[in-house]
C-alpha cells in the first residue's frame, strides 16, 4: 500500500514538472506576440493547460500523500480531459499552419512571401481588415524594420551584402517590397523604382519609403506574419507532442497504481472478516 502511494506521488510530481515546459511554451509565444508575431490570443490555450496540469498534479500529489480518494479521482478525471485538450491543441496547431511557405528568390538568401500560398482559418483571421490594423500597428510599434539597419565600418550595408542576409518572414514581407517589383536597393528600408516598370503585384504599389508605412499594408506582410506564426507554433507543437506522449504513459501507470491501491484497500477492509471465517471461534454465543 505504501509503495503504491509513493508511486502515485512520484508520478504526480513528474506531471508537475512536465507542466513547466508547457507553461514555458505559452510564455514564449506570449513574448513573441508582444514583440514579433503580434497574435495575442494564440498563447492562452497553452498557458491555461500548463497551469491546469500544475494545479491538478499538486491535488493528485496531496491525494497520494494523505490517501484522499476524492482528490485521486479528481486528478485522474481532470488529467484525462487535459490530455484530450492538449491533443486537440496539437491537432489544431498543425491544421491551421499546414499550408504555405516562403518562395525561393534567385540570387537572394531570403525568401519572398505571398498571401495566396496560405489558406484556412488563420489566414482569414490575419487578413481581416479590423484585425490586421491591430497586427500592423503592433509590428510597426515593435520597430522590427528599424532594427534591420546595419553599418559596416561606418558605411551603410551594400545591396550585395543585404541580398545575402537571411531575413525573418516579417522582415522580408513587411520591411521591403517584393523582389518581383524591381525596386532598387538604397538601404534596408528605402527602395526606389529606378525609373523602371513596377511589377503587376498590388504590393508593388502599396510599398512606401515612409518609415511609418513601408509594406505594412501589403499582402506580403500578412504572409510574413503567417509564416512566422507557423514557425513558432511548429516549434512549440514538437515539444508538446513529446510531453503528451510522456503524459499518456504517466497517466496509464497512475491509473494502474490507483486500481492497485483500491484493491489493497478492499483487501484490508475485508481481511478481518475472511480471517474470522477461516478460523471461527470455538465458543459461540
Amino acid at each position: 500500500m505504501r509503495a503504491s502511494n509513493h508511486l502515485i506521488g512520484l508520478l504526480n510530481f513528474l506531471t508537475f514538472l512536465l507542466s513547466i515546459p508547457i507553461l514555458g511554451g505559452g510564455i514564449w509565444l506570449s513574448s513573441r506576440a508582444n514583440n514579433t508575431d503580434c497574435m495575442k490570443f494564440l498563447q492562452w490555450p497553452l498557458i491555461v493547460i500548463g497551469v491546469a496540469i500544475m494545479v491538478i498534479s499538486l491535488a493528485g500529489f496531496a491525494g497520494a500523500c494523505y490517501r484522499n480518494t476524492f482528490l485521486m479521482w479528481f486528478y485522474l478525471w481532470a488529467m484525462f480531459f487535459i490530455i484530450a485538450a492538449l491533443i486537440g491543441f496539437v491537432i489544431f496547431a498543425y491544421a491551421v499552419t499546414d499550408k504555405g511557405s516562403g518562395r525561393i528568390v534567385p540570387n537572394r538568401s531570403y525568401s519572398d512571401y505571398y498571401l495566396t500560398d496560405y489558406s484556412g482559418w488563420l489566414e482569414e483571421r490575419v487578413s481581416d481588415d479590423s484585425y490586421w490594423r491591430k497586427i500592423g500597428s503592433c509590428i510597426r510599434d515593435s520597430k522590427v524594420c528599424a532594427k534591420m539597419g546595419r553599418n559596416i565600418g561606418g558605411v551603410p550595408e551594400s545591396a550585395e551584402s543585404f541580398y545575402l542576409r537571411r531575413l525573418s518572414p516579417i522582415e522580408s514581407g513587411c520591411c521591403k517590397p517584393p523582389t518581383e517589383c524591381g525596386y532598387v536597393y538604397v538601404n534596408e528600408t528605402v527602395w526606389n523604382t529606378g525609373g523602371g516598370a513596377v511589377g503587376s503585384n498590388p504590393d508593388c504599389y502599396s510599398w512606401s519609403n515612409d518609415q511609418e508605412q513601408l509594406c505594412y499594408a501589403c499582402d506580403s506582410c500578412k504572409a510574413g506574419v503567417l509564416a512566422s506564426l507557423k514557425k513558432s507554433w511548429r516549434k512549440v507543437s514538437v515539444i508538446n507532442i513529446v510531453i503528451l506522449i510522456i503524459l499518456v504513459i504517466v497517466y496509464v501507470v497512475a491509473c494502474a497504481a490507483f486500481r492497485n491501491n483500491r484493491r489493497i484497500d478492499n483487501d484490508e477492509a475485508y481481511g478481518e472478516t475472511r480471517m474470522t471465517k477461516a478460523h471461527p471461534s470455538r465458543i459461540q454465543f
